[in-house]
């Protein structure tokens, strides 16, 4: 036998007569009956807090997190925007990391070859087209084809 048996305090001891002491057991019936539905209802309101709680914690995580990610793409299309597109001659500004250079070419002159100018006549090149391609004159250029 235990020592605590019969002496924990959670049921009285039973007294009086039979109709009595069922009485008594009814009352300490309904009594914890009624303990565990507060208990029950405590739990209920302490999940739901907790859940309200958990609730508006993602919503602020989601929150920041929407609000990172914007930043991110901001500043990932401003250095989209701040960089060129292309190179004009051999491929993507952001593989080299180059700035195009702009030459000045007003002065060049295109280099004669009787050649080149008749292949481009058979090809269906224009007397004038040609003449100013290579910056002569279309009666230099009639001579050339006539030769």
């Amino acid at each position: 036998m235990h020592s605590s048996w019969g002496s924990s305090g959670a049921t009285p001891m039973l007294t009086g007569t039979r109709d009595e002491r069922e009485a008594q057991r009814a009352e300490a019936r309904t009594r914890r009956a009624a303990e565990r539905v507060a208990a029950a209802e405590a739990r209920t309101e302490a999940r739901a807090s907790a859940r309200d709680t958990q609730s508006s914690l993602r919503e602020q995580q989601r929150e920041q997190r929407r609000v990172e990610e914007e930043q991110r793409r901001a500043a990932a299309a401003d250095a989209r925007d701040a960089r060129p597109k292309r190179r004009s001659s051999t491929g993507s500004l952001a593989r080299t990391g180059h700035a195009t250079e702009e030459r000045d070419t007003r002065h060049y002159s295109t280099e004669l070859d009787l050649d080149r100018l008749r292949l481009l006549a058979r090809r269906g090149a224009s007397v004038a087209a040609l003449a100013h391609a290579f910056k002569i004159s279309e009666a230099a250029v009639a001579a050339a084809l006539a030769d």
